[in-house]
């Protein structure tokens, strides 16, 4: 037996350590059973023999809350060296999986299935016959106690033979065998694994946004079908027009590349998520071929790739975590979605992805809807910053008074604020644009985050324009109202006011919900089956005793029509007779009678006479 001094047993123990910490995690992911929805994984991880821990991702960066679907993992088996092994899930975090690596072993093999939901009500729709998405976080098992950006993942995917698809992902090699068609990413860390994900396809298109550009730019679709594949070049036109505002308004690229993933389908689950080289895009069919109907659906892409910048490279100090089952925190989410929400608007109007009339019609739908809302009295906009963990977008019956993400829109409005008292104060020389760049646009070409404070904010707020900005947000952060924070549209030129009929952007938006909105008049949203949503709080359907999971019949005794119920608002106005509904709760019957004569009512903006337009100026294209 040779004996080695204690210092040098040190360095060989350090060395070896070294070596077992660089072996990178062999991810073996199985997608080819798009007929059963049903995801297969094989996983070799480097281990060490004693006791190991496993973590499934529980807080996913870009969710805001604990949402890893761990409900979905499946058939987990772990061996080593050819032995079965027994696993104990953790009593407390049940995200956590400990088992003991027998002697000898460096490796441990981990077998499961993630089982993409079949139905809707079981949770979001990963995969389709026609389609799929890979959210490397549902296909990962990673041992604890080290930093996710420290853990080297080899990814592996198999798809459908002849299927094509998108990531930001770099290809290391490329097959098509019996078994699908074999992919080899490069090898990389985990977070930046995580923050990758992929859209593949039956029907696929990519398009080049930035044609020359050093830092590629796609457009990856897939769809139902392939003629949803298919866009003109005036559609085409506006979204790379997006990628120069963007430039334009931050000065700098935290990405090599940048890859949009788009899909359109009545099956796959819907979807808007941000990441640093890619996002996440799942919308109803109809993109390009229904263009004059969805503009509203168009200030998707603008908004997640906003993130890149604001959310992924910079964001805030509290969702900057060591790995995926750290909590995150969410105090700053209306820096982080308000003022990309407010950014997301501004390039799809610069872009002309919105027309800048549209726009406003989207800016006046945000200031009614906050400048009735009831629950602005009890709970401040700051405190919705918690709802991801509270709430995970579950439905809930009276939303208006519970409150929900108002962050984004009601963040947007304060940011609006923000741009137009720049603006104001500086007479027109500088306005949030500066502070975007001076900002967001800091190490260009970096991709490593860096984390802020709400103190960075102002600081960076004041050197733009100085001023009182902490008192200026907290006051709007954490402030009640009455009414919403309509300043920063009064500053722009523009008053909220109400017509008796929507504008053509709501229009639209109304017939892509497949509903009536009568939030200003009656108070309540009604669906295409006439069942009652989205009650106002103390609102005329509500004081008249209504509720949720009711079906509106009949409108002064005939069979309920959308066309009916807004002729019925309307001779109402000019009437002491109630309006008379016939309903169905379970199942009892009953005749409501609605005492409301105030007509129809749907929200607009409106100049003020002998004001600047700065939302003019906001929404016009930067040179």
């Amino acid at each position: 037996m040779t004996l080695f001094p204690r210092p040098l047993l040190a360095l060989l123990f350090a060395v070896a350590c070294h070596a077992q910490a660089a072996a990178p995690i062999v991810l073996n992911v199985d997608a080819s059973n798009v007929a059963q929805q049903i995801f297969t994984i094989h996983a070799a991880i480097p281990a060490t023999p004693g006791e190991m821990t496993l973590l499934y991702p529980q807080w996913i960066p870009g969710n805001h809350g604990p949402s890893g679907p761990l409900n979905q993992l499946a058939g987990l088996r772990l061996s080593a060296n050819g032995q079965n092994l027994e696993w104990r899930r953790d009593p407390v975090n049940m995200f956590a999986f400990h088992v003991t690596v027998p002697a000898g072993a460096t490796t441990l093999e981990a077998r499961y299935q993630f089982l993409s939901p079949v139905e809707a009500n079981q949770g979001r729709i990963t995969m389709t016959r026609e389609m799929l998405g890979v959210q490397w976080q549902a296909m990962t098992l990673y041992p604890a106690g080290r930093p996710t950006r420290e853990i080297a993942v080899q990814p592996n995917l198999t798809l459908p033979a002849g299927w094509q698809f998108g990531s930001a992902l770099e290809v290391q090699s490329e097959a098509a065998t019996p078994a699908g068609q074999q992919v080899a990413f490069k090898p990389l860390d985990l977070e930046t694994l995580v923050d990758s994900p992929l859209f593949a396809g039956r029907h696929f298109k990519r398009i080049d946004l930035d044609p020359g550009a050093s830092f590629p730019v796609h457009l990856n679709l897939v769809a139902d079908s392939a003629d949803s594949l298919e866009a003109t070049p005036e559609q085409i036109a506006p979204h790379r027009a997006l990628m120069q505002q963007a430039y334009k308004l931050f000065a700098s690229r935290h990405y090599r590349h940048y890859d949009f993933l788009l899909a359109q389908s009545d099956e796959f689950g819907g979807i808007g998520r941000e990441h640093q080289q890619s996002s996440e895009n799942g919308v109803k069919p109809g993109y390009f071929s229904d263009w004059d109907k969805t503009a509203p659906v168009r200030v998707l892409l603008p908004h997640e790739l906003t993130h890149s910048w604001n959310g992924k490279f910079r964001r805030p100090a509290g969702q900057d975590t060591p790995d995926f089952n750290t909590p995150l925190q969410n105090s700053l989410l209306w820096v982080y979605e308000g003022q990309t929400q407010y950014w997301g608007n501004v390039l799809a109007a610069r872009s002309g992805l919105v027309d800048p009339v549209h726009m406003r019609d989207l800016f006046a739908a945000a200031a009614a809807r906050y400048d009735v809302e009831p629950g602005r009295s009890w709970r401040s906009m700051g405190d919705t910053t918690n709802d991801p963990i509270i709430n995970a977008r579950r439905p809930q019956g009276w939303s208006s008074w519970q409150r929900d993400e108002d962050y984004y829109i009601e963040g947007a409005l304060v940011w609006l604020d923000v741009d137009t008292l720049i603006r104001e104060l500086s007479r027109e020389r500088r306005s949030l644009d500066d502070f975007a760049r001076a900002f967001f646009g800091v190490n260009d070409g970096g991709t490593t985050p860096l984390p802020y404070t709400f103190d960075d904010v102002v600081a960076a707020l004041n050197k733009v324009q100085p001023y009182d900005w902490a008192t200026f947000l907290r006051s709007r952060v954490d402030g009640h109202g009455p009414g919403a924070p309509l300043d920063g549209l009064a500053r722009a030129g523009w008053k909220l006011v109400y017509r008796d009929t929507p504008t053509a952007f709501l229009k639209a938006d109304e017939e892509r919900a497949k509903s009536t909105d009568l939030t200003y008049s009656l108070g309540m949203v009604i669906d295409k089956d006439g069942k009652l949503g989205r009650l106002l709080w103390d609102g005329p359907a509500f004081r008249a005793g209504l509720s949720g999971n009711t079906t509106l019949l009949a409108v002064n005794g005939t069979a309920y029509t959308p066309k009916l119920l807004k002729a019925a608002i309307t001779a109402a106005k000019g009437s002491r007779e109630p309006i008379k509904l016939l309903l169905k709760k379970g199942q009892q019957f009953r005749t409501v009678a609605l005492d409301y004569h105030g007509g129809l009512k749907y929200p607009q903006l409106e100049r003020i006479p002998g004001t600047k337009d700065r939302l003019g100026t906001i929404l016009q294209a930067l040179k």
